[in-house]
């Protein structure tokens, strides 16, 4: 090709094109370059090549896992990278459930002087929560269609609805039997 032929097709002067030329040695550049480390380079000597050398620690991106980490917990790593992404989300909706669980288990008010606990434990539900809601979002976004733990979130959902149902229903006859002040204590009992 022409180098008037490609200053046409760039929409440039063939002056700058042949000034691109000289600068850069189109000329000079050779056919083939020469394969691997430059001669008198010793960064393989010892290196027979192949697989790495037993417990080289190649998985690791870095040195930061090995050298912070203690060597439990780098299992779990590894194992972890080795696990399906919707697994791990799958895994993580069910231990901030779990959580959630666990903290209510914990706070629940048997007495008079247990509400101080209770109240302190209201916003650490509440990042739970909006933890859990994003992790079963982010879940629903990436799972395909026919996931049976879509079918079991789905689930969920209707039987939290449910719920929500029957406690308007309560509240409704509660509300026919004794007025609003009974609906208030319903409220503050549930």
């Amino acid at each position: 090709m022409k180098l008037s032929d490609i200053a046409e097709e760039l929409g440039v002067s063939d002056v700058m094109i042949r000034k691109w030329k000289f600068t850069d040695k189109w000329d000079e550049i050779p056919d083939k370059r020469p394969r691997g480390a430059p001669k008198g380079n010793k960064n393989a000597v010892g290196n027979s090549g192949g697989a790495a050398p037993i417990g080289n620690q190649n998985a690791f991106k870095n040195g930061y896992y090995t050298k912070y980490l203690p060597e439990e917990v780098a299992e779990i790593v590894r194992e972890v990278e080795e696990d399906d992404p919707l697994n791990v989300m799958w895994k993580n909706i069910t231990i901030l459930q779990a959580k959630f669980l666990h903290g209510q288990r914990i706070t629940h008010v048997e007495k008079e002087k247990d509400w101080d606990k209770h109240v302190a434990s209201i916003s650490a539900d509440a990042k739970i929560m909006k933890e859990l809601r994003s992790a079963i979002r982010q879940f629903l976004n990436a799972a395909p269609e026919n996931d049976e733990r879509r079918a079991r979130l789905e689930m969920m959902d209707v039987q939290i609805e449910k719920k929500k149902t029957e406690h308007e229903l309560v509240k409704l006859q509660v509300e026919k039997l004794g007025g609003k002040d009974n609906v208030r204590k319903l409220e503050t009992f549930l």
